[in-house]
């Protein structure tokens, strides 16, 4: 669990499906029969409780290690008992759970050895998806080491709800998801503590490099910028331009679809996120969305989602 190089290739090719599940969910495939508005189909995903596929609620510590950059497991070994770690869309809670087992300790002995206890984690996800799994895990730690917090998206916590955190983690959550980027950002640099780091990913988007094509023929990109000229920006040159942020992007080209993974540090208070307007959107797992740098509003048209 240490290192991406140890990963066998039987796991490599599970984690790849949990990327994309069986296969993302249409905006034709919504429960909903007549034609209906796209941000409304997207809650409809959220709330159901048979999970559509391509929506993976269950990743493991083990999966997060393998999506984020390696940066992440050192920054969550190197986690004392006075540090936070939040996980937005944490689904069932599985990667904090796992943690606190004694499996990641004896594959952390160095690190706990100099970090002594655990730090305290909140899992953030819009629905409840609790198991009695979680229920049982929890009794066993110590009052207030974990939270389970719901119902809400991040915009709509106060730094009184939920302080602030060193580590903050995103494995197709609330970036893969929101239907305001920039706002989504500057919430995120909010609770985050200075010089603390923000690891996300996005699949099928144009890399840093500009070399890819979309993953699916006919499509555009599964999150896509653009300028008010109609020029394209990548969404590594939009987080890098976010004030009182370091970042660096790294890309997964083999992965189906391929990756971007991204990590953001915030050196100063002074945070200022680039405006973006949303110029479309069609529900899917995860949804399609297009966005603008300033300019004027436009409203959302809803487009066709990828196969």
């Amino acid at each position: 669990m240490n290192s991406r190089k140890n990963t066998g290739i039987a796991l490599f090719a599970f984690l790849v499906l949990q990327v994309v599940g069986a296969a993302p969910l249409r905006a034709e495939d919504s429960l909903v029969d007549e034609p209906a508005d796209e941000y409304a189909r997207q809650e409809e995903i959220y709330r159901r409780q048979q999970v559509p596929r391509g929506y993976v609620i269950d990743r493991s510590l083990e999966a997060y290690t393998s999506f984020l950059p390696d940066e992440f497991d050192r920054a969550l070994a190197n986690l004392g008992p006075e540090d936070r770690w939040l996980d937005i869309g944490a689904g069932q809670g599985r990667a904090i759970l796992d943690y606190y087992t004694p499996g990641y300790d004896k594959a952390h002995r160095a690190d706990r050895k100099r970090r002594g206890k655990k730090a305290k984690s909140v899992a953030l996800s819009i629905e409840d998806r609790r198991t009695p799994q979680w229920h049982k895990a929890v009794t066993t730690l110590e009052a207030g080491k974990v939270q389970y917090l719901h119902g809400k998206r991040l915009r709509e916590y106060t730094r009184e709800e939920l302080g602030r955190f060193q580590l903050i983690t995103d494995v197709m959550g609330g970036f893969s998801y929101t239907t305001d980027l920039s706002r989504f950002m500057q919430s995120v640099m909010h609770f985050l503590e200075l010089n603390g780091s923000y690891l996300t990913v996005l699949q099928d988007v144009e890399l840093e490099q500009g070399t890819n094509k979309p993953f699916y023929d006919g499509y555009p990109f599964a999150t896509e910028i653009e300028n008010p000229g109609g020029q394209k920006a990548t969404i590594c040159s939009w987080l890098k331009s976010i004030a009182c942020t370091e970042v660096r992007c790294e890309s997964k080209e083999d992965w189906s679809p391929p990756l971007e993974i991204y990590h953001v540090r915030k050196v100063c208070d002074e945070v200022n996120v680039p405006a973006l307007l949303p110029v479309n959107f069609a529900a899917g797992t995860p949804p399609q969305r297009g966005f603008q740098l300033g300019g004027a509003p436009k409203r959302p048209a809803a487009k066709p989602a990828r196969p």
